[in-house]
């Protein structure tokens, strides 16, 4: 998954859609990119804000994301796998690479408007859980973020359930409601015979 989300619900649809306990404090931004402060949902119904990115000793860079398939051989994620969390979006982006070289932009929705992804986190920041791509929007990126059904989202946030309990919702979502829209680039500016 690239480094780039979007959120556009407004507070009161976020609190009725993940069952909050209130309506969450947003940051001012509709994109996300890494380091950002963004909204998180945790156990019981808390929406708090955390920082895009782990941060662990050994990267001077952030992990913004883990890939499920090494998630329990990985160091830096084995300790989180009960601290799990769900990352609301409207969409996310992701950049295909065309025949001449030109990195294009898509934006990727599913038909339902605010979505969640599986998302870990250490109390004050939070990676999101990628997996192999839908295979409708395989030719654009070949990893994708994990978008949770409310089932799965129930079950993801769950403390007592157990990792290898709720692992098996770490899978590429139902590809029939996910929608990719290209941005078209400008056309090249022609230039005046003076200029």
């Amino acid at each position: 998954m690239c480094s780039r989300y979007e959120l556009t619900a407004k507070p009161r649809e976020l609190a009725r859609r993940f069952g909050l306990v209130t309506a969450p404090a947003l940051p001012n931004m509709v994109e996300f990119r890494p380091t950002d402060q963004a909204l998180v949902i945790q156990p019981a119904g808390i929406g708090v804000l955390m920082a895009w990115g782990l941060r662990p000793k050994w990267s001077a860079k952030p992990l913004i994301n883990a890939r499920a398939e090494t998630l329990t051989e990985k160091h830096t994620f084995r300790p989180l796998l009960e601290s799990r969390c769900v990352v609301p979006a409207s969409a996310y982006f992701e950049w295909r690479k065309s025949d001449d070289g030109k990195k294009l932009k898509n934006r990727i929705a599913a038909d339902d408007d605010i979505i969640g992804f599986a998302g870990l986190h250490d109390g004050t920041a939070f990676a999101i859980v990628t997996c192999r791509p839908a295979p409708t929007i395989a030719h654009i990126h070949g990893r994708m973020p994990v978008i949770l059904s409310a089932e799965g989202e129930s079950k993801w946030l769950d403390p007592t359930l157990p990792f290898v309990n709720v692992a098996t919702a770490l899978a590429p979502y139902d590809a029939a409601s996910l929608v990719a829209i290209e941005e078209t680039p400008p056309p090249p500016t022609q230039r005046g015979l003076f200029d």
